[in-house]
């Protein structure tokens, strides 16, 4: 059985492929139909539909309440 991952807004991703700035770590700024992304590194957003993202999502590296604590 496939595992569902757990993600929400304003958590921290790493995707399967990298972007051309050579980080894979996004940032989730909107979730919905589509889902809203911001490249860490450049800060160039992206959005995908929920389908794409949940294909593309290699796991949820830090959660959103975890990294406004730091």
């Amino acid at each position: 059985m496939v595992e569902k991952k757990e993600y929400g807004l304003g958590d921290l991703v790493q995707m399967k492929k990298p972007h051309a700035c050579g980080t894979n770590a996004w940032i989730i700024n909107r979730m919905g139909a589509d889902i809203k992304l911001t490249c860490s590194a450049c800060e160039r957003t992206i959005m995908l539909t929920r389908f794409n993202f949940d294909k593309r999502l290699k796991k949820v590296l830090e959660k959103a309440d975890e990294r406004k604590e730091d």
